[in-house]
């Protein structure tokens, strides 16, 4: 069983047509599913917690087991919008209280679970695939395409970094406190600090910068990088240098271009209030923004203008004309692209306008 994932939350994906709920463990790394969720979807049970409840107390009777032992709470969305603890269980747990429950549905569930379940780990071990997650996650989301260019630049730039404190003997809370003092140094906050700005709780600051902010921070995490590489520095007293040092060249640079502008880098705008920014009024494009995306997904996939020419069987002057938006692709040229760069439809042809099917249709016609 194939699995479908719902475009409006990842943190819900669905088996056959039922929903499940589940959380990703950074510490840990791994996938927590619901418990209730995974009894409705293989029992068809109108009271899957009172199924649940007595799954517990049959399983213990019998066997001595308690089922509650390879769980543990975390709060879920439920459908009325609030959270609400709820049980959940990893991979494995799940598999054993598979075990305990009569379902004809038990084989291809297992089957399923198992592909959802490595899906993250497969993303960690291959970044390439997580940038392209992240690539598909921002568009859903709405971001502009130059937005996304600098988000995805910026992670490339944190992994070089957080490499960088590996090497030189960083560790555990250490990644977070030198973290910190970067923020603490350009920007003047925490990140604690920095979130509670833009009022944020639990979402990623980074998500909720706007394009000036991600590059003093890109400048900042770069330079506490390279000072880094640079000065070998082997106690965290001296990472904690290092890192000082990297904010400064980020705050320095913050400094005189605010006294240039007039107007302050560091933002209270969040996510929501960014995306709403990212289409001036009067100028919405409804052709498919061929510049931005697919020479980016070119380059990720690391394959030259030549290749792809060659590919697509024609020039490479005519190549370098399509990713410039300067020539429009015929339909067979779309299905060609898709397979060489191994995307969607929707993530080749990406528009600037929040009106993709409109746009898609007006192209093909």
């Amino acid at each position: 069983m194939a699995e479908k994932k719902n475009p409006k939350d990842k943190t819900v994906i669905v088996f056959g047509e039922m929903n499940i709920r589940r959380e990703w463990d950074d510490e840990n790394e791994k996938w927590w599913f619901s418990v209730v969720d995974v009894i409705k979807v293989l029992t068809d049970s109108a009271k899957p917690r009172d199924y649940w409840y007595r799954l517990k107390v049959r399983v213990e009777e019998e066997s001595g087991f308690q089922l509650s032992t390879i769980c543990r709470q975390l709060k879920l969305l439920s459908p009325n919008g609030k959270k609400y603890e709820a049980d959940v269980s990893d991979q494995e747990g799940i598999l054993r209280i598979i075990q305990s429950i009569p379902s004809k549905k038990a084989e291809p569930f297992k089957r399923w679970l198992a592909q959802v379940g490595s899906e993250r780990l497969d993303q960690i071990a291959d970044p390439e695939k997580s940038i392209q997650q992240a690539l598909a996650d921002y568009r859903r989301l709405g971001y502009s395409e130059d937005w996304i260019n600098q988000r995805l630049k910026s992670i490339e730039i944190r992994k070089d970094l957080t490499d960088a404190w590996g090497k030189h003997g960083v560790s555990g809370q250490q990644y977070a406190s030198l973290t910190d003092i970067i923020y603490k140094t350009w920007a003047g906050k925490t990140a604690k600090e920095y979130k509670a700005h833009k009022g944020l709780k639990k979402e990623n600051l980074r998500d909720n910068m706007t394009n000036g902010e991600l590059l003093m921070n890109m400048l900042a995490e770069y330079s506490t990088t390279s000072i880094t590489n640079s000065k070998n520095p082997q106690t965290y007293q001296e990472n904690k240098n290092c890192a000082v040092e990297g904010g400064n060249v980020a705050k320095t640079a913050r400094e005189q271009l605010e006294a240039k502008t007039g107007e302050k880098i560091v933002s209270e705008l969040n996510a929501s209030e960014i995306r709403r920014q990212k289409i001036p009024e009067g100028k919405i494009d409804d052709k498919p923004n061929y510049k931005n995306n697919i020479a980016m997904l070119r380059r990720m996939r690391g394959f030259s203008q030549v290749y792809m020419a060659e590919k697509l069987g024609v020039a490479r002057q005519t190549y370098i004309n399509i990713e410039k938006g300067l020539k429009e692709l015929t339909l067979s040229q779309v299905e060609i692209l898709k397979e060489v760069l191994g995307v969607s439809f929707d993530d080749l042809l990406a528009t600037t306008s929040d009106s993709k099917e409109f746009n898609y249709k007006k192209f093909l016609e």
